[in-house]
């Protein structure tokens, strides 16, 4: 095993210890770092930062953090927080989403919950003109996550109003788009980020990088509007050659990347007249995926790392005056 590979496998079983938890997120500055990859603590923060990446040219995905919810009324109040993102984001006029992931809204807690609270906030969506992206979580949630998507079509929810990310280095994600196309779904493709034994996800980034690759050219072929969501400049590349050359225009996908992440890629492709989305998380819940964030790329350990050794002050109140760099 590789040093790479080594950092990602540690970072994402720090994102899992529970117990570690509390210490990193009262750690002054960790705080500190995390701002770089969350956008602050709270929903104006969240929706500041929207605006001014509008102001560049940008689209926004807002996201808040928070997963495996273990009480009732916290899926409850996750639920309400989202549609009121939403209201926040109509009333703004904001070139904004949201995102939201299912174990947040009480799905390790019961079905009935999650699917109610899901409901809730697609409506509310419908209702204001947004839209509503699912995020994929650990492979044991896909199935479930596949089966309510595939209720909320039945429901009349169509993709002008919901979609879901798909995570390429799943085994089971070729025969899911398959399934998805048919469905007309929108896709977000990711890489994944979650600790997956081999027999069901690519053990290798090599592996992961082809499926990746392979589930992309399907998607500009075939998908409704879908995302590619990477920060790999050699997939991006592909992604460009491969819409020029089958004659997709630019304006019939988009690329999307994370906050904090690749910022000279993001103004690249805005500069080239490609429709770009930042997924934006917030919240005060942002220890698992500051770690998987790490995970994910060694150059983001660096910036860590580089972090540390640096003297200043730390801020009071962890999303004050967060903004784009």
């Amino acid at each position: 095993m590789g040093l790479e590979e080594a950092l990602r496998r540690f970072f994402v079983f720090l994102s899992e210890r529970r117990d570690l938890k509390e210490w990193v997120t009262r750690n002054g500055w960790m705080r500190r770092v995390a701002r770089r990859f969350v956008a602050g603590e709270t929903r104006q923060e969240a929706l500041d930062v929207a605006a001014r990446l509008n102001a560049q040219g940008m689209a926004a995905t807002l996201n808040l953090l928070g997963e495996r919810t273990a009480r009732a009324e916290e899926a409850r109040a996750a639920a309400a927080a989202y549609r009121e993102l939403l209201s926040e984001i109509r009333r703004r006029q904001l070139l904004a989403d949201i995102a939201v992931k299912l174990t947040q809204l009480g799905l390790d807690l019961s079905w009935e919950l999650a699917e109610e609270s899901l409901r809730e906030i697609c409506a509310h969506a419908r209702h204001l003109g947004g839209f509503v992206w699912m995020d994929m979580e650990a492979s044991r949630y896909v199935e479930p996550t596949l089966h309510l998507y595939r209720g909320l079509r039945a429901s009349g929810y169509g993709p002008e109003v919901v979609g879901l990310a798909l995570q390429a280095y799943l085994y089971r994600s070729e025969q899911d788009l398959e399934e998805l196309l048919r469905l007309g779904a929108r896709v977000r493709l990711v890489k994944g980020a979650y600790a997956e034994p081999s027999r069901v996800a690519y053990p290798r980034k090599v592996e992961v990088d082809r499926a990746y690759v392979r589930l992309m050219e399907r998607l500009l072929q075939d998908g409704r509007q879908p995302a590619i969501a990477t920060h790999d400049e050699r997939i991006l590349g592909h992604a460009l050659r491969f819409a020029k050359a089958h004659g997709i225009l630019p304006d019939g996908f988009e690329f999307q990347m994370l906050y904090g992440v690749r910022r000279d890629l993001q103004a690249w492709i805005v500069r080239e007249g490609y429709r770009l989305r930042v997924y934006v998380p917030f919240g005060p819940d942002w220890y698992p995926y500051f770690m998987r964030r790490l995970a994910e790329r060694p150059a983001n350990v660096g910036f860590l790392l580089r972090s540390l050794v640096r003297e200043g002050r730390v801020p009071e109140g962890f999303g004050r005056s967060s903004g784009v760099e």
